[in-house]
């Protein structure tokens, strides 16, 4: 079988199918097309406001595993707020904003259930590198521009531009933006309060002890506690399967246990003596109270200086861009991680990323996307549906109206070490050793994406990775791999051209230079046959190549078969004597007629 779309079955070679049925043309014929043809889709409206598909079909079961799903998400969400908040540079109230609204507006149009919206590492770091030391509005006014850009995107059914982003640059990216949060924070878990980058000995000198102690038994005890989850029993019983149960209970749980204990301990030393007599740095004060609905600051007055929305946007830059493709290339990625069958409407979770940061940054919110760890929690609680978000959000608000007051009382120590703890494990060095034996291309990618990222910014490092893999791109279309061989048919000899990758016009320059290679090597005695199967987009430039060529061979009396070529192409080659058209089944008709 030669070609799968043009194979023909020999009498000798027609086997019966095991167990296969047999229909003459007189009988009735299986109605084929109504028993595979594809589910219809669900009303615009439904699909768009995604919650209309399912919330028919919710019942107690599924409302009792979402429940449990968003309370364990919950407390899973607070610490991880505060951290990504003070992550970030701003106060832990900012980062409560955006894990509630995030959640709230994800059950209404969200796809995936397990996916969790709120704050993560990834937009922290591109606040603090596109907002470091400006004014809370230009952060806020920054998460509308992200989502207006994601709306666009998702509207356009743009997110084919994330395809452009491929797997080693998306791995390199993640190495590079988790080792920056890490080492931007050891200086809070070592309590050194020097700004910039601090020489060694300068380092050193301004360790504060308490501060490292803290830090460093804190980051020590949230690894002893993920361990939890992986304990196994030697017997399986009931009283084992809840044991275990508990305890992957509190390894999830551990950042709360973790953050909340250290406060509280805080919090009673401080009642018993005052704020000064406290040996470690607490977190700033935090506004306590429910956020209030307002336009985004598109103008506002900072210090002695008047910002309108030009002035926001030449202070932004190219974050304006680079916020929203980063954050859509984070939650595709991690939605693709949790769809079931493999169907994802991408289009639909960019439109939700963009109603989510564009509404909450009515809530004083900064940019959002979805978290992969969050996520993991979430299908490992047992969640149905994108309600449990109604119950993550509840718990986020309880802790904004109840709890801010007291979280002055954590110690900053302790949010790098819950930070630290959740990227090092992002930290993937495999592809050193895979893409070095799989393929050199790729590991350039990831280790100059890599090295970019730590040496100039992620948004360079993630520009360096496309604009590299583009260039590989290019160059696999500008040199396509070709066969060629001399083929023997009835005793007739031909030479036969046949590409090993997909052609477009910018590889026709090469096929025009191995055909007269091949008809120089050969003294221009045998026809050439050109395999057109995987010619794509034939242009100008294709017709205007073969039409040459055409002409070059007739002036050696040398025939050109085209292979395979369309039929709606045919009629732009018809008037050149020296062409001729053939498939499987007609070419050694052909070469022997000829």
């Amino acid at each position: 079988m030669k070609n799968s779309k043009n194979f023909i079955f020999e009498e000798d070679e027609a086997l019966p199918m095991k167990n296969a049925h047999y229909f003459d043309d007189d009988t009735d014929q299986v109605d084929l097309k109504a028993k595979y043809e594809k589910p219809k889709q669900p009303n615009w409206l439904f699909r768009r406001i995604y919650i209309l598909t399912w919330i028919r079909h919710y019942d107690r079961e599924k409302a009792i595993s979402d429940l449990i799903a968003g309370i364990t998400l919950g407390l899973t969400i607070i610490p991880q707020s505060i951290a990504y908040a003070a992550l970030a540079g701003r106060s832990s109230e900012y980062g409560l904003y955006t894990a509630f609204i995030g959640s709230i507006i994800y059950v209404f149009f969200g796809t995936i259930p397990q996916v969790s919206i709120g704050p993560t590492s990834l937009m922290s770091l591109m606040v603090l590198q596109y907002c470091y030391e400006k004014p809370i509005e230009i952060v806020i006014v920054l998460a509308f521009l992200a989502g207006c850009v994601e709306l666009i995107m998702g509207i356009f059914q743009l997110g084919f531009i994330v395809s452009f982003i491929p797997s080693a640059v998306n791995k390199a990216f993640t190495t590079g933006t988790s080792i920056i949060v890490a080492l931007c924070q050891i200086k809070n878990l070592l309590g050194v309060k020097l700004k910039g980058i601090p020489t060694p000995k300068a380092f050193f000198e301004n360790i504060k002890v308490a501060d490292a102690i803290v830090g460093i038994t804190c980051f020590l005890i949230l690894l002893a506690l993920r361990q939890l989850s992986s304990v196994k029993f030697k017997k399986e019983s009931p009283a084992t399967r809840r044991l275990k149960k508990l305890l992957w209970y509190i390894s999830i749980s551990r950042n709360a246990l973790v953050v909340f204990t250290c406060g509280m301990i805080a919090y009673f030393w401080i009642q018993k003596s005052s704020f000064d007599a406290i040996p470690i740095t607490l977190s700033s004060k935090v506004d306590s109270g429910i956020p209030t609905i307002k336009l985004p600051p598109f103008a506002f007055i900072h210090g002695n200086r008047t910002y309108v929305f030009s002035d926001i946007c030449r202070e932004l830059g190219s974050g304006i861009l680079v916020v929203p493709i980063v954050a859509v290339l984070a939650n595709v990625a991690i939605a693709k991680a949790f769809v079931k069958d493999g169907i994802l409407d991408a289009s639909q979770e960019m439109l939700t990323l963009g109603i989510c940061n564009v509404a909450g940054s009515f809530f004083s919110a900064m940019p959002t996307c979805g978290a992969f760890t969050r996520s993991a929690v979430s299908q490992a609680s047992g969640v149905r549906t994108p309600m449990a978000g109604i119950y993550t959000g509840i718990i986020v608000l309880s802790a904004l109206s109840i709890l801010t007051p007291y979280f002055q009382y954590i110690p900053k120590s302790s949010l790098s070490a819950v930070l630290i703890a959740a990227v090092i494990f992002m930290v993937d060095l495999k592809p050193l050793t895979e893409l070095w034996k799989t393929n050199k291309k790729d590991f350039i990618s990831w280790l100059g994406c890599v090295i970019v990222c730590l040496a100039a910014g992620v948004e360079m490092g993630l520009l360096y990775g496309i604009i590299l893999n583009m260039i590989f791109v290019l160059l696999r279309l500008g040199k396509p791999k070709l066969e060629v061989n001399l083929k023997k048919c009835d005793n007739l000899i031909y030479v036969h051209i046949k590409p090993m990758s997909d052609i477009y016009y910018t590889g026709v320059e090469l096929i025009r230079t191995e055909i007269r290679s091949a008809c120089f090597l050969y003294r221009n005695d045998f026809p050439i046959v050109l395999d057109c199967s995987r010619f794509m987009l034939f242009d100008s430039t294709f017709l205007e190549m073969l039409n040459a060529v055409a002409k070059d061979l007739r002036e050696n009396n040398v025939l050109l078969i085209l292979q395979f070529f369309p039929d709606k192409h045919k009629e732009f080659l018809n008037e050149n004597s020296n062409i001729r058209f053939a498939n499987d089944r007609t070419l050694s008709e052909l070469i022997v007629k000829t």
